[in-house]
């Protein structure tokens, strides 16, 4: 070969080269996971109890990958119910088979089976988790997912010393889903957690739980990205790091403009990246977390525990008695400090991470999110005035069909679900008033959905309200899609002057949103992920009684813009179930209904 024709080949050879590493970049690396869920002896607060955990830990395994990879998990259910996983903040393009709640997109893991999500990671880029999408079961079945920038790309922000993931979650000394369960046939309230937990630990001051507190070891003058997840079943949480403020970079796998701050507030979906420098005499210093609390102030009954966790500085140095607790932890009715965090809270806007808030939209809604009641024959339910508790969204609370409404929908099967989920709620009326028309506080039940065509514009407006004297704030997370945070405010929702204050520059790109307690919350987004996408607030609780619904995007024009085709191991419809709010009829009918699906 002479020296021209060697050197042509060896410029093609770099060609080659150079175009199989940028697709191996934009395809991302493959990776895969074994999860085997099964029930595992836990001891906290004094009390030792069995919980269905994944490969034996409380929280579960981490994943971590790249942006733009995909992930393989082999879920293998030793346990003792069906158990589905959802993937939460993960877009999963053409791709809800993987998505995970239950009756949604796919029926539940029985025991004894197994199922292998594909997780399919598109431009997220930070912090997300995953966790169980059955009954109660995420409160043991959770993990955080770290995904870290591309090859060949980086963060914006100086690159930190270390990471730590922290994830909050709820103990019960109970049986909860045990316990969850009466509590939905009788109308009952749920329990409320006995204690919260930082990375499976409630922490030196709560009961038997002295020295158990988890450590998180830092170096002097060093800076740590502390990547936070909100696991609790039902309650926003204020977090603080004692005498250190930490700065603020992204959350729900976003990054925002940096800024500082002495604690974060954070509701249960949500999670938040935050730069901590290491910049304090050496020593151990509290991270403590509490319930930020937005019901009637005469309602006490909630948990009141301080958990904890430990900053401890590598060193030699003797320790004090116990380590200092942050005074800058707003109290559990702060709602000012709340409103104060919040404001703060925007795209980082940048070339590397560009904004594009739809602006011309196609479809407007206005949902109404509020507590109701299921009405019993002479009030002999134990829920308010005798009747059963539930919950809605523009007065329809949701009720799961026998087979999930993906399947459902993919084979143009009838009967399971309606396709006529309201833009706007049936009445309108003084939603933060103290009375309300007594026809608002009983929902109508149903699986109602709403149709949206490929590349719609859409923008939300949620509303609170204080019907039957139950107003809070309601984290709503949507499946499938973020979404830009336009705008909220308290009271009622003015459509005349509330959009003149919109944020269309720098808004928040979220997947979870908390609407205020009595107020309002505007998103944007396109409807360009086809699919069977779940919205529901992310209170269990509120979530049991009914407070979601569910977003069908139909086909683009083009097999790139189409729902993919299911993989050939769904999980089978195979045992009866009990609804949320009341049971569907026998299961021989069930079974008729299903047939062979």
């Amino acid at each position: 070969m002479g020296l021209r024709k060697m050197s042509q080949f060896l410029e093609f050879l770099e060609f080659v080269i150079v175009i199989g590493t940028l697709l191996s970049m934009v395809e991302g690396h493959v990776h895969h996971y074994e999860f085997v869920l099964k029930e595992t002896n836990f001891t906290r607060l004094c009390t030792t109890k069995s919980l269905l955990v994944v490969n034996g830990s409380l929280p579960g395994p981490e994943i971590r990958v790249h942006k733009g990879d995909t992930v393989f998990v082999n879920v293998y259910n030793q346990g003792n119910y069906g158990v589905t996983l959802h993937w939460h903040g993960v877009k999963q393009p053409r791709n809800p088979w993987s998505d995970g709640p239950e009756y949604i997109t796919q029926c539940p893991i029985q025991p004894g089976k197994n199922f292998t999500y594909e997780v399919i990671f598109s431009k997220e880029e930070g912090t997300l988790w995953w966790h169980a999408h059955s009954d109660w079961t995420r409160n043991s079945v959770h993990g955080a997912i770290v995904i870290l920038p591309a090859p060949g790309t980086a963060f914006p922000f100086p690159q930190p010393d270390g990471d730590e993931v922290i994830v909050f979650g709820s103990w019960y000394d109970s049986d909860i889903n045990t316990v969850v369960e009466a509590d939905l046939q009788t109308g009952a309230d749920t329990p409320y957690s006995d204690s919260y937990l930082i990375n499976g630990q409630a922490g030196d001051l709560c009961n038997c739980s002295k020295g158990s507190s988890h450590r998180t070891l830092v170096d002097q003058g060093k800076t740590y990205l502390l990547r936070i997840v909100n696991a609790v079943m039902n309650a926003d949480l204020f977090f603080a790091v004692a005498e250190h403020n930490v700065t603020v970079v992204g959350m729900d796998g976003n990054y925002l403009k940096p800024f500082t701050t002495p604690y974060i507030t954070i509701s249960p979906g949500q999670t938040m990246d935050v730069l901590l420098l290491a910049n304090q005499s050496i020593g151990r210093y509290y991270m403590a977390t509490r319930q930020y609390y937005s019901v009637r102030a005469d309602v006490i009954l909630y948990d009141k525990s301080n958990a904890t966790a430990i900053l401890e500085y590598r060193g030699n140095y003797t320790s004090q008695a116990d380590p200092v607790f942050p005074s800058t932890l707003p109290s559990y009715m702060d709602f000012r400090a709340t409103d104060k965090f919040l404001y703060q809270l925007k795209s980082l806007a940048s070339p590397e991470h560009p904004v594009d808030v739809p602006l011309n939209i196609s479809t407007r809604m206005f949902i109404v999110v509020s507590m109701n009641q299921i009405l019993c024959p002479n009030e002999t339910c134990m829920g308010i005035n005798g009747n059963k508790l539930a919950s809605s969204l523009n007065n329809i609370s949701l009720v799961n069909p026998p087979i999930d409404v993906l399947l459902a929908y993919y084979r143009n099967m009838s009967g399971f679900y309606t396709k006529d989920f309201p833009d706007h709620p049936t009445s309108y009326y003084n939603y933060t008033a103290d009375e309300f028309p007594f026809n608002v506080t009983v929902p109508l039940q149903g699986t109602k959905v709403k149709m949206l065509n490929y590349n719609e514009t859409v923008e939300i407006t949620f509303q609170g309200t204080d019907v039957l004297n139950t107003s809070a704030t309601h984290p709503m997370h949507m499946h499938g899609y973020s979404f830009y945070v336009i705008g909220s405010g308290y009271g009622n929702f003015d459509p005349e002057n509330e959009p003149k204050g919109y944020n269309l520059i720098d808004p928040p790109e979220m997947n979870t949103v908390t609407i205020p307690k009595n107020g309002w919350a505007t998103i944007r987004f396109v409807a360009s992920n086809p699919g069977v996408w779940y919205w529901h607030c992310h209170f269990d609780r509120h979530l049991s009684w009914g407070m979601s619904t569910i977003f069908i995007v139909k086909n683009g024009d083009s097999p790139e813009t189409s729902l993919r085709e299911p993989p050939a191991n769904m999980p089978r419809c195979e045992v009866p179930f009990t609804d949320r709010i009341q049971t569907f009829k026998d299961s021989k009918w069930r079974r008729k209904q299903i047939g062979n699906i």
